[in-house]
């Protein structure tokens, strides 16, 4: 009988000072998800598969829902303190995270981590992304249908292409401007390949995704648009001052008021709505055509 009582106790004892004590059985059993990639993050609500997604990293803004959840900072400027305070179960990125001594904090603490196989950097891995992530999360009729839609939408575009046969030059500046250096896409990243779709030219080749030019340098290239992206164009106020900028102000593209705002979101990675992007990019691209 006291072998029974003593090992009632220890079993109460160790049930209150567990990992999940002070929790229900059904808390205690749920999985707790810090995905730090926007592009997963996209794909993750898409596929309908956030419920247990509790923390992203402060560049996934999309969609409007996301916002709601807590941030655990800059995927390449993370803290240890911000990701545990979220208690992960498990942490979901792309490769593309740091500072590398956080990560290695994360495994020490034997906090699972898992990335995708598939890269994502184009259209068909972008699909073969969807259906591994839709497996995963056991979503898979969910990423059969987004994969039609991206189908269906990219045949659209290039169907609607046909009524643009002008092929503007095309400046987007990423994240503004610091000390009239900016941050600046190239020919070579995924937007260069979305502008291709949509029927311009990059003003700025490369190989690199993104370069830091001088004002001189977008001067230069004089593109006929120039989308700038919302952190930069909503710290300026309003289109006069954009207009100003050094190096932006000679260029066509101010003289003839064709600079819009973009969500960065959209331009820097592909996803479902990839398609959606790129028929948005040809009307816009496009729009006030034939001015001098």
């Amino acid at each position: 009988m006291k072998k029974f009582i003593l090992l009632l106790t220890i079993l109460a004892t160790l049930s209150s000072c567990g990992r999940f004590s002070n929790q229900d059985e059904k808390e205690a059993n749920s999985e707790r998800i810090v995905c730090l990639a926007k592009q997963y993050n996209e794909i993750i609500f898409a596929l309908n598969a956030q419920q247990n997604l509790v923390a992203v990293d402060l560049s996934s803004t999309y969609p409007p829902a996301i916002k709601e959840l807590p941030t655990v900072g800059y995927h390449r400027a993370l803290s240890t303190e911000g990701i545990l305070s979220m208690k992960p179960t498990i942490i979901i990125h792309d490769n593309n995270v740091g500072p590398e001594q956080v990560m290695q904090q994360m495994e020490k603490l034997e906090i699972p981590m898992k990335v995708f196989e598939a890269p994502g950097n184009d259209i068909p891995s972008t699909k073969a992304l969807i259906t591994e992530m839709g497996q995963y999360f056991d979503r898979a009729e969910e990423a059969v249908s987004l994969n039609a839609k991206i189908d269906r939408e990219m045949a659209q575009a290039m169907e609607s292409l046909k009524n643009y046969p002008t092929r503007p030059k095309v400046a987007i500046i990423h994240y503004g401007r610091a000390s009239n250096i900016y941050l600046t896409m190239t020919s070579g990243s995924n937007a260069g390949k979305m502008i291709e779709w949509a029927g311009g030219e990059m003003a700025i080749d490369g190989e690199r995704g993104m370069m830091q030019l001088s004002a001189e340098v977008i001067a230069q290239s004089n593109p006929d648009v120039i989308l700038l992206t919302d952190f930069g164009y909503d710290r300026l106020n309003g289109m006069q001052e954009v207009k100003n900028l050094p190096g932006v102000s000679t260029t066509k593209a101010a003289q003839n008021n064709r600079i819009f705002r973009v969500e960065e979101h959209d331009m820097v990675y592909f996803g479902p709505r990839t398609g959606e992007i790129v028929m948005n990019l040809q009307e816009l691209i496009h729009k006030n055509e034939g001015l001098q």
